[in-house]
């Protein structure tokens, strides 16, 4: 297992929008889902979550155990507007924070190359595509996605395109050993990218049902790093060329020769 802890990308501006995200799901956390706890906790997934067979029609009925008091019926009438509320719900404290990590450590330099307003919009439109993904997938699972993972994930796709060289501290946890190391961009999210998409082989046979939507993952992904490409050129047209580290200077002091 692996986990990103710090990478070395200066911003050239603060991050509006991706701490306003944060915000948002950490109030949609404690408020709406009850931190996790009962009946909120239940009625959230079930009503803000989106449910692939309730959108199609084909899981219309159909009991799905939340725990040992609660369950959710899919409903017969779609309601759409989840594959956007479910974006700011998570299923437990280390889904929340383990996304929040993510999307404060990659999203504050996607922010900085799209602008305030082009990457909210990004960041939503990424995360419909890797809804659509997974309901493409799984049409008929009764079960709720929640998470922001697939939008996130797109940041991610966004970032690897963007910033591929950038060095990437990163903990590797090797059975009982701790270690760090640091890897580019390139190489540590594309190995995330690949773990996605092996772990969703068996659920695309149809060997496993849908627990984690890896394939949201994936189709959130490949968008971000599909509209980073688009736009690469006018990024760093925009941007100029990147800021220089504290304390360094580009060019040598001049000195100045004997006599002049």
């Amino acid at each position: 297992m692996f986990f990103p802890i710090h990478d070395r990308n200066p911003r050239r501006k603060k991050p509006v929008i991706t701490i306003l995200l944060i915000a948002s799901m950490v109030l949609v956390w404690l408020v709406v889902q009850g931190a996790g706890t009962g009946f909120p906790m239940a009625r959230s997934v079930c009503d803000l979550g989106m449910i692939p067979g309730e959108l199609t029609g084909r899981a219309i009925g159909e009991v799905i155990p939340l725990d040992q008091r609660y369950a959710c019926v899919v409903d017969p009438n779609p309601a759409w507007y989840t594959v956007l509320t479910s974006m700011f719900l998570h299923g437990g404290w280390l889904h929340l924070i383990g996304n929040l990590w993510f999307l404060w450590l990659f999203g504050d330099n996607v922010e900085d190359a799209f602008g305030h307003v082009g990457y909210a919009v990004f960041y939503v439109a990424c995360g419909v595509v890797a809804a659509a993904t997974q309901l493409a997938i799984h049409p008929a699972s009764p079960v709720p996605m929640v998470g922001a993972s697939g939008a996130i994930s797109g940041v991610m796709g966004a970032y690897v395109v963007l910033f591929p060289h950038v060095p990437v501290r990163v903990l590797v946890v090797l059975i009982i050993f701790l270690t760090t190391i640091t890897v580019p961009a390139v190489l540590m999210l594309g190995l995330w990218f690949l773990l996605q998409l092996i772990s969703g082989l068996p659920q695309l046979a149809g060997a496993t049902e849908a627990g984690v939507a890896f394939w949201a993952h994936v189709g959130g992904f490949v968008a971000g790093a599909v509209v980073a490409l688009a736009l690469r050129g006018r990024v760093r047209a925009r941007r100029g060329p990147p800021p220089r580290p504290r304390g360094f200077s580009i060019s040598p002091p001049t000195r100045r020769l004997p006599g002049w």
